[in-house]
C-alpha cells in the first residue's frame, strides 16, 4: 500500500523547473520579460508585481506606448486612474481588471486615484497572434463585480470551470487570480493543450509540486505538460496562475512592443510615432 501511494504521488506531481524573484526596479519587481522567461512561457512574455506608495511622491507610470501585445492589469489594492488613446478614461477600483490590446499601437497612462495611499497589482503582457498584432487597439475595463469566479479563483482571462472572462482571449489561454485560506487545498486541471504553466505569489506561501514552498514575491515555472497542479496554502495566500498553449511565433521586440515579425513591428512603431506626435501637438505628452 505504501509503495502504491508513493507511486501515485510522484506520477501526479508536476515538477517546478525554474524559480525566480526577478529584478527590482524601485516599486516594481520584474518577474518575467520577453528577453528571458518570456521566450519559454510565451504567450506570457512579461510580468510585473508592482506596489506604489503615494506617500513617497510616486505619481504613476506616465503616458507610454505599446504595440503587438495585450496588457492585463489585475489591481489587488488601491484605486487607479486610467487614460488611453482609444478614448477611455476613468477610475478602476481595487479588484478590477484593465485589458489593453495594443494591436497596431496605443498609448496609455495609469496613476493612483486621488486619496489612494497605496496601489498593488500584477501587470501581464500577452503576445498576440499574427491575426491580431496589428489590429485596432481595444481597451476593456472590468469592475470587481464583472470578474467571474469559480471557487477560490477569479477568472481574469479565459475560462475555468463554469466561469468565463468577458474579455475575448486572443488564443487558448487562462489567467487566474487565486486566494486560499491557511491549510486549504486546491487543484488546477488545465484545458487540453495548455502545456505552459506558471504561478506568481504575492502573499503567503504555497506547496506546489516539488515539496519546497513557493513564497511571496516568487515566480515558479512548471514543466511543460498537460498534467494537473495541486496546491496547499501556508497562511492566507494569494497568487496568479497562467496556463496556455505555446505561442508558435518568434518574439520580435521593440522598446515597448513584441511582434511576430520585423515587418509587423515596423508597422506598429510607425503608428506609435504617429499617435505620439498627435499627443505632443495636443500638449498631452512632453
Amino acid at each position: 500500500m505504501t509503495t502504491a501511494v508513493a507511486t501515485t504521488t510522484t506520477t501526479e506531481a508536476r515538477a517546478i523547473v525554474y524559480r525566480t524573484r526577478g529584478s527590482q526596479h524601485g516599486p516594481i519587481t520584474r518577474l518575467m520579460s520577453p528577453g528571458d522567461l518570456g521566450e519559454f512561457l510565451k504567450p506570457f512574455v512579461f510580468l510585473d508585481l508592482f506596489g506604489l506608495d503615494t506617500s513617497g511622491g510616486r505619481k504613476g507610470f506616465g503616458m507610454h506606448p505599446h504595440s503587438g501585445i495585450a496588457t492585463l492589469t489585475w489591481l489587488i489594492e488601491g484605486d487607479t486612474r486610467y487614460e488611453d488613446t482609444t478614448g477611455e478614461q476613468g477610475v478602476l477600483p481595487a479588484g478590477g481588471v484593465e485589458w489593453m490590446r495594443a494591436g497596431n499601437g496605443v498609448w496609455h497612462d495609469g496613476a493612483p486615484a486621488p486619496g489612494t495611499k497605496r496601489v498593488q497589482g500584477f501587470q501581464l503582457w500577452v503576445a498576440l497572434p499574427a491575426s491580431e498584432e496589428n489590429a485596432p487597439a481595444q481597451s476593456i475595463y472590468l469592475a470587481p463585480s464583472q470578474v467571474p469566479r469559480e471557487g477560490p479563483a477569479r477568472v481574469l482571462l479565459g475560462r475555468h470551470g463554469a466561469a468565463q472572462s468577458p474579455i475575448p482571449a486572443p488564443a487558448p489561454i487562462n489567467y487566474l487570480a487565486v486566494q486560499l485560506k491557511d491549510g486549504e487545498h486546491w487543484r488546477y486541471t488545465p484545458p487540453a493543450g495548455h502545456t505552459v504553466g506558471w504561478i506568481a505569489v504575492d502573499a503567503g506561501r504555497l506547496d506546489a509540486g516539488d515539496g519546497e514552498p513557493v513564497a511571496a514575491g516568487e515566480l515558479a515555472v512548471f514543466e511543460e505538460s498537460g498534467a494537473a497542479i495541486g496546491f496547499v496554502a501556508h497562511g492566507d495566500t494569494s497568487f496568479v496562475l497562467g496556463s496556455a498553449m505555446k505561442h508558435p511565433h518568434e518574439l520580435v521586440m521593440g522598446h515597448y512592443s513584441v511582434h511576430t515579425s520585423k515587418a509587423a513591428l515596423e508597422q506598429g512603431e510607425v503608428e506609435i510615432r504617429r499617435i505620439g506626435a498627435r499627443l505632443r501637438e495636443e500638449g498631452r505628452l512632453r
